[in-house]
């Protein structure tokens, strides 16, 4: 897709996020598998579950636009997908392993934040108030999930890691 304008570049930006969630939607399952600690397997499933929603939500925007939603694959995604698992290979213990997870799924949230603000935004300045309202509700869906992980470490998990 040649990018010529800003309504492209918007659309380009939700194939970006419709692949990032599909690569995350793996990711969430198989660091659930890994994870230890009760409460974090349990909020990387429902987070699971809500990326799938998250999807579904970005794909029925581009239909909308008469967009493709599989003409991007988001190179960043894959490379902190990568890192989270070279991460998940060095740590030892199950609770220094949670402790990462954490770590590393934050920084999945953030890069999700950072893109969702972003489509929200153009969405904005396309007059596409429809559109950003629900990119607004995934934003806000990202940011209560990294809350979440932030209550996780610091209530339980990290200071089992350091105790460990």
């Amino acid at each position: 897709m040649e990018i010529s304008n800003l309504k492209d570049m918007y659309l380009a930006e939700l194939q970006e996020l419709v692949s990032a969630e599909g690569q995350l939607a793996e990711a969430l399952l198989r660091m659930a598998g890994a994870a230890s600690h009760p409460a974090l397997k349990d909020a990387l499933v429902d987070h699971h579950a809500e990326t799938v929603a998250q999807k579904e939500r970005l794909v029925s925007l581009l239909r909308r636009h008469g967009a493709s939603p599989t003409a991007h694959v988001d190179q960043a995604m894959q490379a902190l997908i990568a890192e989270t698992k070279k991460m998940l290979g060095i740590l030892e213990g199950d609770d220094l392993r949670d402790a990462g997870l954490i770590a590393s799924a934050q920084k999945l949230e953030h890069y999700e934040i950072a893109a969702y603000g972003t489509a929200a935004a153009l969405a904005g300045q396309l007059e596409l108030r429809d559109d950003q309202k629900l990119l607004h509700e995934s934003l806000e869906e990202e940011r209560e999930a990294d809350a979440l992980l932030t209550d996780i470490a610091k209530g339980e998990v990290n200071p089992d890691a350091l105790a460990a």
